[in-house]
């Protein structure tokens, strides 16, 4: 078993209230699954979502409430990071970013000016100015201060265990929309946008590893739905929608984050407000999302959660916090249990998994 180099993303500025300094980078022992820190680098404003190229030696980072993203040079040994470049993503708050498919360039979802855009990427890994930007076009929802307008939040590609596409998703909670964008090697991308339930404000999105499922999170009505996807004309089609908080939950809860195991047996779909995460089973001919169940985050305002590489663990960034939970999932019922583990570490947002090689 191999140890691993975990990264974590952040908010640092005063305005979100914020403790964190920059992305902090851990290793993780596969024994007894402790994490080491062995270093921050320094990012001034927000490093909140991160990616790592497929090789695994350039991580790159958005600036939430800013208009840029950074990339990183990974040490190979260390883990550690260095700035190669930062870029302008021609848009304010960019909030989440993703691969095209031959790797040539970054997708990234600009939340406040309701654009995603297409930034190459050099051989080293550097970012180039921004060659394409789409806005997306739709009526606001119903929400007044949620849903002003477009805002996309989350650009990830179409890539399962059965199929490998250049499509991208993405759930605009401003316009209560899912869209797919499929970027095109000459003239304008193609975009497929299907309304869903009024006020529902569309957050994340996670894929069916064999189904033609997009499983979508929805922030402002805390549910979850299951779209069909037709990955030849990205025709969006929703099938079933199911609520991920107790029918006598009271207060304000917003759901965030979402993963699904790899072998598409069980739905984590984390509820800010509510502090908890809900799992939902997914049946195993139509992969339809069952009633939930729900596991306390021990901490405050759960954003983002993630699987390990191995599938046996499931992650929970406390925003407010300053804390990431492990949790060990069962095999049978996929249920979370808290191991114990804690890494304590400031406004958490974002966290990715990068393998050591030998």
């Amino acid at each position: 078993m191999k140890p691993i180099h975990a990264y974590v993303g952040c908010r640092t500025t005063r305005e979100r209230d914020a403790r964190g300094r920059g992305i902090s980078v851990y290793t993780v022992d596969p024994v007894n699954q402790r994490w080491e820190l062995t270093g921050i680098c320094p990012a001034p404003e927000n490093p909140s979502y991160l990616a790592l190229n497929a090789r695994q030696d350039v991580l790159y980072a958005v600036h939430g409430d800013g208009s840029e993203l950074s990339s990183y040079h990974v040490d190979h040994s260390s883990g550690r990071l260095s700035l190669l470049n930062r870029q302008s993503c021609e848009g304010r708050n960019p909030v989440h970013l993703a691969f095209s498919r031959d790797g040539s360039s970054l997708i990234v979802a600009n939340y406040a000016t309701g654009t995603v855009a297409r930034i190459p990427v050099g051989t080293e890994g550097d970012l180039a100015p921004v060659s394409s930007l789409v806005s997306l076009s739709g009526a606001p929802g119903p929400h007044r201060t949620e849903q002003a307008g477009s805002h996309p939040h989350q650009v990830s590609r179409y890539a399962t265990t059965r199929y490998n596409t250049d499509w991208h998703i993405v759930p605009d909670k401003g316009l209560d929309t899912v869209f797919a964008i499929q970027w095109l090697e000459t003239g304008e991308p193609r975009i497929v946008g299907h309304r869903c339930r009024s006020g529902a404000g569309p957050r994340h999105a996670a894929f069916h590893p064999m189904l033609p499922l997009v499983y979508v999170a929805n922030e402002l009505d805390s549910t979850v739905t299951a779209w069909g996807f037709d990955v030849f004309t990205g025709a969006l089609e929703p099938l079933h929608t199911v609520s991920v908080i107790p029918c006598n939950a009271h207060g304000d809860t917003s759901v965030a984050g979402i993963a699904i195991d790899s072998a598409g047996r069980t739905l984590y779909v984390s509820n800010r407000g509510h502090d908890s995460v809900a799992t939902l089973p997914l049946d195993g001919t139509s992969g339809m999302p069952g009633q939930p169940r729900w596991t306390d985050t021990q901490g405050n305002f759960p954003r983002f959660i993630s699987l390990d590489p191995s599938g046996s663990y499931l992650y929970v960034a406390n925003e407010r916090s300053d804390s990431i939970i492990q949790y060990a999932l069962d095999r049978t019922s996929g249920m979370p249990s808290p191991t114990g583990h804690a890494v304590h570490t400031g406004s958490p947002v974002c966290i990715v998994f990068k393998t050591i090689q030998e």
